[in-house]
């Protein structure tokens, strides 16, 4: 039976994150290429289950949250929302593999996810990236997000990107 909170785009299937995935996702965020540009850096197996548990829950009480990433089957990354640890709000993430980047996966992806979070209620949603990350910021601003703010983190500018979508 299909999860109602499946979401299917041209080529790619994004399932909300459960314990079937820790393995995938421990070894997507154990990945430099990967999770080297993201909050908090690589992770540990431990910390890995520890934002699992936390992603679950998140889940649970929003209705909304990460997604696994599958391209013809096969874990290619993840993307979603979080509750972002600074305070900030719902924020939207995303990583792949770096086998599986350079082909729009990370715009497709992140782009579901994000109108999937406007059509579950949530009104505005936010992405960080390092000001000299111009992956990320092309493909946030690909999917409608908006420079808002920036800040200074441990001596890097980081922007603030946002999309606000009212009912």
């Amino acid at each position: 039976m299909a999860d109602a909170r499946t979401v299917c785009t041209g080529r790619l299937v994004l399932r909300p994150v459960t314990w079937r995935d820790m393995d995938d996702m421990a070894r997507l965020k154990a990945d430099g290429g990967a999770f080297g540009q993201m909050l908090g850096g690589v992770c540990t197996r431990q910390q890995a289950e520890k934002e699992m548990a936390d992603d679950i829950a998140f889940w649970a009480c929003h209705r909304v949250g990460i997604f696994t990433i599958h391209e013809h089957g096969k874990f290619v990354g993840m993307t979603g929302i979080h509750d972002r640890p600074d305070g900030r709000g719902f924020g939207l993430r995303f990583a792949l593999y770096p086998w599986a980047s350079g082909r729009g996966i990370a715009r497709e992806a992140a782009n579901a996810a994000l109108s999937f979070t406007h059509n579950a209620g949530i009104e505005r949603v936010i992405a960080v990236a390092k000001e000299s990350n111009q992956a990320s910021r092309s493909i946030l601003k690909g999917i409608g997000m908006h420079e808002c703010e920036q800040f200074m983190r441990n001596g890097q500018t980081m922007l603030v990107y946002e999309s606000v979508r009212t009912p």
